[in-house]
């Protein structure tokens, strides 16, 4: 594991939502030990984490938009403008008895976190970053938005639609000062897969702080994707190269975890 060292982030404010734990502790931690001020955020306040970092604790549910601009609205109160704003928090649930078989709840609120949390805040913080002529904005998206994840339509579809807005962003505003870059990691060892049993996956659970490690390489690199599974990748381009070879490969991977009796859907631990 690599370490942090100091400075890179000197004097940037970050914002940063789902921080209670997780990757977003951790991407917490890594702006703080490189120079930053940071603002961490979560349904309730993430007040252990904050007092880790010398740092004030803020409420934020991000599928309210009113919630999200008083989150921004008190950071910039507090701390001064936001230069980087993380759009983490993220929820998934299983399909149920088949593919549309989970509930409208569900689903809604698959999108309303997933999605239009950074919507509700994007729509904050551009009009102040567009007269600055600078800003950075964060998705925290999956491996399953570049791909799929079995067992749940509703964060697979989700999660793609994250990975757009952050390429919108990225589209739409980089011209004009605006970064965006988008997390994309597989299986991460935090509450949301504990307890999971990983013996029939390929890929490393690997840890909350080598994400926020592989967004820091990506950030002093301005690299748009960040993978921290870099597998993920050689997924990405064969699903590209050849769908119905890698939709065939995907019904074989769920084929072998029903008979196993592996559960089929695990979220990316936030």
């Amino acid at each position: 594991m690599r370490t942090y060292d100091g400075g890179m982030f000197e004097n940037k404010i970050v914002a940063i939502t789902g921080a209670s734990g997780g990757i977003g502790r951790a991407i917490g931690e890594m702006f703080a030990a490189n120079g930053a001020t940071v603002a961490l955020s979560d349904l309730s306040p993430p007040t252990e984490a904050a007092a880790a970092m010398g740092t004030k604790p803020y409420t934020c549910d991000v599928s309210s938009d009113l919630s999200v601009q008083a989150f921004i609205e008190a950071v910039e109160t507090d701390l001064g403008p936001i230069d980087i704003y993380v759009s983490n928090a993220g929820i998934g649930a299983g399909n149920g008895p088949h593919v549309a078989g989970g509930s409208n709840e569900s689903w809604e609120a698959s999108w309303q976190v997933n999605v239009m949390g950074s919507v509700y805040a994007a729509r904050a913080l551009m009009p102040g970053w567009l007269e600055r002529g600078e800003g950075t904005f964060i998705v925290t998206a999956s491996a399953a938005g570049l791909l799929n994840q079995v067992g749940s339509a509703s964060y697979s579809a989700t999660k793609h639609a994250a990975v757009s807005f952050a390429e919108s962003i990225a589209i739409e505003h980089g011209d004009e000062g605006i970064t965006s870059h988008c997390i994309c990691p597989q299986y991460v060892r935090t509450n949301m897969t504990a307890g999971a049993d990983f013996s029939n996956n390929r890929e490393a659970l690997i840890e909350p702080e080598d994400v926020a490690n592989a967004l820091k390489d990506a950030m002093a690199e301005n690299r748009f994707l960040v993978l921290p599974h870099p597998i993920a990748q050689k997924y990405y381009v064969a699903r590209a190269h050849d769908p119905d070879a890698w939709l065939g490969g995907m019904r074989k991977m769920l084929a072998k975890l029903k008979a196993s009796g592996s559960g089929v859907f695990v979220e990316s631990g936030k």
